[in-house]
């Protein structure tokens, strides 16, 4: 046999016998097949353990197994086609460019099709592979096509001279590694196969071979101009803006703009001598201006996401329901941009982002992070041997995405250094469509670049890169700035949002950012739920880093994703209780107010007692306002109120929501004036009773309570455990190292007073000085019993507390909370800004956050009151409250969700404090305002029964 093609998957070449890249679109007037389906496949663990011969016509495959396609081969076979392999950036085979292992996994994949009945005996056809990891060679009907790499992008064959009516064969033989995999080192699971469509094209005599849709927006007149060039003449109809032209020919009309917040569409068609292809127009006109991105000559700023292709069980293989779910999620919590990290999505999303309104950043298939850990050493972005290849990325990106109006900006690609070859790929981008901007992270000068970008720099830092004083080169002080990464969304958080967004909107040349990122990239496993990298026993793998997404792997929104969207919202609403009016600001772009209406309500202990519409003018973008509310609808002197004021979509769904307080909550009254008495077994404080020796609470009433302590202990956060390059230590590591999550209680001594039981103490952990005096005072009025918890840090302290509160069990599984503070969801420190106050109640075990990595998780913030198990617990002041079927140990121990298996006592968490989130497993820490530095403090709780809640 010959041994071209193994030769060939370590050529740096892109490949051979493919056509031209072109413009893609879904549906024409040809006839198309979709070859999608089940296909016969074979598994082979080298690239050259069997010969050419299955793609000759009559080879009997009848015993392969079959695999879906589009799908990826690991994920199917139930683990006999191998299994996925998850890294960051180390790539999982010898970095010796360009070759790859001789233990290279090759699926051949046979299809026999027939052509339908009415398809045409005259013209050609082409065949279209949409995307294929990681490198393919072809044969139709024994006939060899060719071969290319690059996974996430279409390769189209000539073909029509070889078809038949009935039983053609198409072979496809698909090699895990080639030379194109050292250009595809994204962060991300390494999945092999036939991932998207393949589709056979009728191409009649005198079809559309490529076209251009150039369709701008000049802002001053509102007039578009619209001009299709075709490889073939044609004529451009648009009927409802009257346009009927030749291709190459420009017609300018007025015209409603294409934006992401208003993405007007214009049905239109482009008719040449064999062909006729629905197009969609969107006017609009993307420019860097006075140093700022505009679009139609508006400023934009990017709420973005960072968005891989996922699918739990699928991986990168999506349906248009999965796509569209996407779009629909992100424009639903506010989101108003993507960036295609790292690969060109399926173009079908693109038609989605069109048609819902998205800023698109479209980035090219490359990235080679691993050449990081040689200091870049023969990365193949500086090495002339290897332009051609990213060059033929550039181009099939480009071409296939030209005709979109969601994209504005495209993106040479992640985390590939620098080099000639990226310097060559922005040459031809702005050769072939200088009407867009191009993006690169890594062009630190951004000297082939349009815009400055970074990936997680500082409040600290962005702040001075919005005033201008980062230093740089003459040229990028000149430019706008992005962070086309930031807020790592891994695990519990994150954290920050809000600071970044006000800086934001602060300085001019601060256009945004995009969380890393959409969608945690879970396995659905039956042995852990989700699985992550390690899960399948590689050799090199990055853990649950895979995991860092807004979404959990089925699409539930993570509270980041419901934070996120109260951080970006259109429409700010600052309630002003003082008099009695309501600011709404209009932070849209373009659009004003006049889709929107407005609602009040006003709550009298966290329930809603009256509501009513709220008359807000049709702000244009930009404007302000203060309306007048309404007096308030009740008395209620003896009882905490707030308005809430909010803002609803055409359909109802929330945009935005502004709340104050009106009137405090009253002073507590305080329980005191029983005395304790102390029995034979028992001390007795009103409804509770004591340990005699060491004081700690065993009952309030009739409800048994497990020993309430003083707790600094939670279990680390993703963030927690991270170290990103700004930040010196792994603060998960340090609290280990001090031993928080090891610490001993000391009684040393139980008092009985008049008016209250005393109970002095230390907790500390072995081994090291520092600890906590504390005091716990009992006191009661006999119906109910209050704690008075005071706290003084002893010794040296050099990191700041997980959490500073008291923490107890509830033997006997109590099911229903109901409280009075801050929901429906979880929130912390530096995540609280969608935490409303309202009266809520939910399970114990729906006050979880499943995230696929177990870690600190559920705290609800702001609470007066709660009731659980039969207890009613009050603060003062407020406090965190979290409630779990499991001890923190065993939530710290966890390494996947199947491992947490619920015990029949319920665990309270009663927290004065809680330290901040951030976002340190990939970027900055904290900010020093939710630190929870070690200092004297008092709080109190006081404890009643309650029935059931």
């Amino acid at each position: 046999m010959s041994n071209r093609h193994v030769d060939y998957v370590d050529d740096v070449l892109p490949g051979n016998g493919a056509l031209p890249p072109r413009a893609w679109y879904a549906a024409s007037s040809a006839h198309s097949l979709s070859l999608n389906g089940s296909w016969r496949f074979r598994l082979s663990p080298t690239a050259d353990a069997h010969d050419e011969s299955f793609a000759a016509e009559g080879y009997d495959a009848a015993q392969w197994p079959e695999v879906r396609v589009p799908g990826h081969w690991v994920l199917q076979g139930d683990g006999a086609f191998g299994a996925p392999i998850y890294t960051n950036h180390l790539y999982p085979f010898p970095v010796d460019p360009p070759y790859v292992p001789t233990e290279n996994p090759t699926g051949d994949h046979l299809r026999t099709f027939d052509l339908p009945d009415d398809w045409p005996a005259d013209g050609s056809a082409t065949l279209r592979l949409d995307g294929v990891e990681s490198c393919a060679r072809l044969w139709l009907n024994g006939t060899d096509l060719g071969e290319f790499k690059g996974s996430r992008l279409p390769h189209e064959f000539a073909v029509g001279h070889l078809l038949k009516p009935a039983g053609n064969v198409l072979a496809v033989r698909v090699h895990q590694w080639s030379s194109g995999s050292y250009l595809e080192d994204q962060d991300q699971w390494w999945l092999p196969g036939i991932f998207r469509d393949v589709t056979l094209l009728h191409r009649p005599a005198g079809c559309v071979l490529d076209f251009f849709a150039h369709a701008s927006y000049d802002h001053t007149s509102g007039l578009g101009t619209l001009r299709v060039d075709s490889d073939v003449d044609g004529r451009v109809t648009v009927p409802e803006l009257g346009i009927d032209t030749a291709t190459g020919e420009p017609v300018t009309v007025a015209v409603e703009p294409w934006t992401a917040e208003t993405p007007r569409l214009y049905a239109g068609e482009l008719v040449t001598e064999g062909e006729r292809v629905p197009l969609r127009i969107g006017f609009r006109t993307v420019a860097l201006e006075d140093g700022l991105i505009k679009v139609n000559g508006v400023p934009v700023l990017f709420k973005g996401v960072n968005r891989h292709e996922w699918h739990p069980e699928h991986g990168r293989a999506l349906d248009l329901d999965t796509m569209r779910r996407d779009v629909e999620l992100m424009k639903s919590h506010n989101i108003n941009a993507v960036r295609t990290s790292h690969y060109p999505p399926h173009p079908a999303f693109l038609d989605l982002c069109d048609e819902y309104g998205l800023w698109v950043i479209d980035e090219c298939d490359l990235e080679t992070h691993g050449f990081v850990e040689q200091a870049w050493r023969d990365n193949p972005v500086d090495d002339e041997r290897w332009t051609p290849a990213l060059l033929d990325r550039a181009a099939r990106m480009v071409e296939r995405d030209k005709n979109h109006p969601s994209v504005v900006m495209w993106s040479l690609g992640n985390e590939a250094g620098t080099g000639r070859g990226l310097t060559a790929m922005a040459e031809w981008i702005r050769g072939r469509d200088p009407e867009r901007l191009v993006h690169y992270e890594g062009d630190i000068n951004c000297r082939d670049t349009d815009v400055y970008s970074r990936m997680y720099a500082s409040h600290a830092e962005v702040e001075q890169i919005g005033a201008h004083l980062d230093g740089g080169t003459e040229r990028r002080r000149g430019l706008p700035f992005i962070l086309c990464e930031y807020a790592h969304a891994m695990g519990n958080g994150p954290g920050g949002l809000t600071e970044y967004q006000r800086l934001f909107e602060a300085h001019e040349r601060l256009q945004g950012a995009f969380v890393w990122e959409w969608i945690d990239h879970g396995i659905k496993d039956e042995r852990y739920g989700y699985a992550y990298g390690g899960d399948f026993g590689e050799e090199l793998h990055d853990g649950n880093f895979v995991c860092d997404g807004l979404l959990f792997p089925d699409r539930t929104p993570t509270p980041g994703l419901i934070e996120f969207k109260k951080v970006v919202e259109p429409v700010r609403i600052e309630v002003n209780t003082g008099a009695g009016t309501v600011g709404v600001t209009n932070r849209h772009d373009f659009r004003d107010l006049s889709h929107l209406t407005f609602e009040w309500s006003y709550q009298v202990d966290g329930e809603t007692v009256e509501a009513g519409p709220l008359s807000v003018p049709p702000l244009a973008a930009g404007e302000s306002a203060e309306v007048k509310l309404p007096a308030p609808p009740v008395d209620a002197r003896d009882a905490e109120t707030q308005w809430t004021v909010r803002a609803l979509g055409a359909d109802g769904h929330e945009v935005a929501w502004g709340a104050a307080v009106l009137t405090p909550r009253p002073v507590a009254r305080a329980a005191t004036g029983d005395r304790p008495v102390r029995g034979e077994r028992l001390i007795t404080l009103g409804p509770a009773s004591f340990d005699p020796r060491t004081g700690e609470l065993r009952t309030v009433g009739r409800v048994p309570v497990v020993a309430p302590r003083l707790d600094v202990w939670r279990a680390p956060t993703d963030n927690d455990a991270g170290a990103s390059w700004q930040e010196d230590i792994r603060l998960g590591e340090e609290w280990r190292k001090l031993g928080l999550h090891r610490v001993q209680h000391r009684v040393d001594d139980v008092e009985l007073s008049d008016d209250a039981l005393t109970v002095r103490g230390r907790v500390a952990p072995a081994g090291r000085e520092a600890g906590l005096r504390t005091v716990f005072r009992w006191t009661s009025d006999g119906t109910a019993v209050r704690l008075t918890v005071s706290v003084a840090p002893v010794g040296e302290w050099k990191v700041p507390l997980p959490r500073l509160g008291v923490r107890f069990g509830l033997p006997g599984g109590a099911s229903r909370v109901r409280w009075f503070g801050g929901g429906p969801g979880e929130a912390y420190p530096d995540t609280r800004q969608a935490s409303a106050l309202g009266l809520w109640h939910d399970d114990v075990d729906g006050l979880q956050t499943p995230y696929v990595y177990p870690q600190e998780n559920g705290a609800r913030a702001d609470v007066r009151w709660a009731e659980i198990g039969g207890l009613r617990v009050e603060g003062e002041p407020e406090f965190w409250f979290t409630a779990r079927r499991w001890t923190t140990e065993q939530l710290d121990a966890a390494t996947h969700r199947t491992d947490l298996v619920a015990g029949d006592t319920v665990w309270v968490n009663l927290d004065h404090g809680q330290q901040g989130i951030g976002s340190q497993s990939c970027g900055p820490g904290p900010l020093p305002q939710y630190q929870l530095r070690p200092q004297a403090a008092e709080f109190a709780f006081t404890f009643t029964e309650a029935g059931e809640a």
